[in-house]
């Protein structure tokens, strides 16, 4: 293992272009288009220059709205090479989160796609506008977005709304490279580049921000982990706005100078068909990825050989299945991953040669560079090996903090650096982390991160809702479901259906609740808390009693 990089990521590519120029580094194969590392390098500077010319100043927010098409990586390159902060927006969100999102990381530009699982985003988008607001030809002047200034449809559909991409790319004939490069010498590897939003025990989403410095050694250790070279083919079906997406595939490796092969949106025929077709050696996948590509009826026509590599995170995964992505799929070096957003994500992570055991009954050792303690939650004291306690971190992937959130930055990093998961651990004597629970209650349903506080906030806004309580239980397919436990005003009827109804087209389809249950009081201690421990045994009993019936 080498040290780590101290460069930003346009200097990066720029180095990987003069030494793999003509190497294939972008393949969409369903799309037919390839790129060079030298292609992929002039289509990002058209990007800058379109970017620069538009007024983008170093530090301004860029919001992308967008599935994993071509058009997002090229911002990803292009907002780092001129110092904009790529605000990445979740695919599944709907009018009310990306509002929140544009106003709370005060985005200067939005780039955003036709849709994605039937939610139009010109839609939702426009949606938010009021009387006395406009938006002509990507243009806006929205009185509740004061600081949005342009919005760029990326498709060759006509908006008369939005700005389309070809003539944002016309924008910037009159930058030219010595611009660019110009704004690249003022950069440092400490400067914010990226910024994702994940929630909290508040359920209000926060703008983790994160620099070069933070997501390129991130990208480049895990990729050094799974022993990538110039010679491998990563096929990425995961999001590019998540970290796993963005940094675990795509910087990962480019750091490598490996081949990226994405996948637009996540179908399972497709990406077996894709990892066949252009001879993949890695793939990653959350495990409900994994499960939905193995049970193919006609799995067994694919041709997986060229497969070797890849990471399986996001949630806990079966044994069973792990043995079948092993022998299967051929990926005997696959690894494991374990990390958050506010850690640029990964913190540990298993080695190619490691047993299986190791690969599902622990999430692997820090990354190089990583340090990893588990501390009692109560007394902050370091714990003896094998005992549960918090996991905290700390080194260079811990971000800079929460944009405008001080406060609550300081919850989580300590005035020594320490950044503090709220996920339960134990380490043994070899260093390697087993999680064992979450202090607070989050769920995990297939892979995405729901927090019951955001979701409570939004159903207290029902009209008949006097409380709620939102817990996960268990669900085979995706790990966990959401389940809502609703106190009703004095007076007041609504259903089930009126409730879920309510959630449609406000809030992403996988926060809408699987279970809604009318409850007369919950579950309290002597002091007056809420028992959500009590609660979930309660809702278990009765999801269980609804299959039944239905």
């Amino acid at each position: 293992m080498t040290g780590l990089l101290h460069e930003t990521i346009g200097s990066m590519l720029e180095r990987q272009v003069a030494q793999y120029g003509t190497k294939e580094a972008v393949v969409y194969a369903k799309e037919n288009l390839r790129y060079t590392f030298s292609e992929f390098n002039q289509e990002v500077n058209r990007v800058a220059k379109a970017l620069l010319d538009l007024g983008v100043e170093k530090g301004e927010h860029v919001a992308v709205w967008a599935t994993n098409v071509p058009e997002w990586l090229l911002l990803q390159f292009a907002t780092a090479k001129i110092g904009a902060v790529l605000v990445t927006v979740n695919t599944n969100y709907q009018s009310t989160e990306l509002e929140y999102v544009l106003k709370q990381s005060d985005a200067t530009h939005l780039f955003l796609i036709n849709g994605f699982k039937g939610t139009s985003y010109p839609k939702a988008f426009l949606n938010l506008t009021k009387k006395g607001d406009q938006v002509s030809k990507g243009k806006c002047a929205i009185h509740d977005l004061p600081h949005l200034r342009n919005a760029v449809f990326i498709g060759s559909d006509p908006h008369p709304a939005f700005m389309t991409w070809h003539e944002f790319i016309q924008c910037g004939f009159s930058i030219t490279d010595a611009d660019v490069n110009q704004r690249m010498k003022e950069l440092k590897p400490d400067d914010v580049i990226n910024m994702q939003y994940t929630s909290g025990t508040t359920g209000f989403p926060k703008g983790v921000m994160l620099s070069h410095y933070n997501i390129l050694n991130n990208g480049y250790q895990i990729g050094q982990c799974m022993k990538l070279t110039a010679e491998d083919r990563l096929c990425i079906p995961v999001p590019f706005f998540h970290c796993f997406g963005c940094v675990l595939g795509t910087l990962a490796a480019f750091s490598a100078g490996a081949t990226i092969v994405p996948i637009v949106e996540f179908e399972p025929k497709l990406v077996l068909k894709t990892v066949e077709q252009e001879r993949c050696t890695a793939l990653h996948g959350v495990p409900t990825m994994f499960i939905s590509e193995l049970n193919l009826p006609e799995f067994n026509m694919y041709d997986l050989s060229t497969l070797r590599t890849g990471i399986m995170a996001g949630s806990p995964c079966p044994i069973e299945v792990m043995k079948k992505v092993m022998s299967k799929m051929n990926m005997t070096e696959i690894t494991i991953a374990y990390g958050q957003t506010e850690a640029s994500p990964v913190i540990t992570q298993t080695r190619t040669h490691d047993p299986i055991d190791y690969r599902v009954h622990t999430v692997g050792q820090a990354l190089p560079g990583v340090e990893v303690k588990i501390i009692d939650p109560v007394t902050n004291e370091e714990v003896q090996q094998n005992q549960v306690g918090e996991l905290c971190t700390k080194g260079y992937h811990v971000m800079k903090g929460y944009y405008h959130m001080p406060d609550a930055t300081n919850e989580v990093i300590d005035s020594e650096g320490w950044l503090h998961t709220g996920d339960l651990a134990k380490m043994n004597e070899s260093g390697y982390v087993q999680i064992t629970g979450r202090l607070k209650d989050m769920i995990i349903r297939g892979g995405e991160n729901v927090y019951p506080r955001e979701i409570e906030e939004f159903l207290y806004t029902h009209p008949a809702v006097q409380d709620v309580q939102v817990i996960g239980v268990p669900d085979e397919k995706y790990g966990e479901m959401v389940v809502a436990c609703i106190q009703l005003k004095d007076n007041e009827t609504t259903t089930a259906e009126d409730i879920l109804h309510f959630c449609e087209g406000k809030i992403a389809k996988y926060k809408i609740p699987a279970h809604v249950f009318f409850v007369d009081n919950y579950p309290m201690t002597a002091s007056g808390k809420i028992q959500k421990y009590k609660l979930r045994e309660s809702a278990v009993e009765w999801a269980n009693l609804r299959s039944e019936v239905e």
